[in-house]
């Protein structure tokens, strides 16, 4: 069963690389950047942890600057495989260097918990699951985070990422919202108040 399930995944994985593709090319991020900004503005103050983009991933970075001046802001580092990410504090300026898989990340910065981490992916369907690249780093984490209080996942992708459905298992978590160039949805788990 879990071959199975990794199978399909890694087909999922396949297909939605090529739709990311298609809609990054030549995409302007300007209008899914002003959605997540006002996503954003009920936690100004909290602490957010974003990423930094490779490949195909909508581009985050001028929401992470705009965020930055009101929010303490953190970007995930890689631990280890099997293991949660952390998240260390970024803004303008931040000395950086190459982590794993291409991914920059902050040189010795503090850490960060956040209250509200979004999510890069490579795939989302109606129901709010993620399809991500394959190591689980942001289920455990998510998982981890939840456990010791309240906190908002919220993908940001292009509208073209959405699947019918994407295979899960029991471990996948489930994100509070998606921010498309399209605009804001919320997925059917409890939605937060602004105060986390």
């Amino acid at each position: 069963m879990v071959g199975n399930i990794l199978e399909l995944k890694a087909e999922a994985r396949r297909e939605a690389f090529a739709r990311r593709k298609a809609a990054h090319s030549g995409y302007d991020s300007q209008d899914a950047a002003g959605n997540l900004l006002e996503f954003l503005m009920p936690h100004r103050g909290n602490r957010v942890a974003a990423y930094m983009p490779i490949r195909t991933e909508i581009d985050v970075m001028p929401v992470m600057r705009e965020v930055s001046q009101h929010c303490v802001v953190g970007v995930p580092v890689i631990l280890g495989r099997g293991q949660p990410l952390e998240f260390r504090r970024w803004q303008p300026g931040t000395e950086m260097q190459d982590g794993p898989f291409g991914a920059r990340i902050p040189k010795n910065a503090e850490l960060v918990v956040p209250q509200v981490v979004i999510l890069p992916l490579v795939a989302f369907d109606k129901l709010g699951f993620r399809l991500g690249y394959g190591g689980g780093f942001y289920d455990r984490t998510l998982q981890v985070l939840r456990a010791n209080g309240p906190v908002l996942a919220v993908g940001f992708a292009y509208a073209a990422q959405e699947a019918d459905s994407v295979p899960i298992e029991p471990t996948d978590q489930i994100m509070n919202a998606i921010v498309t160039e399209k605009g804001i949805r919320w997925f059917d788990i409890a939605k937060p108040t602004p105060a986390l």
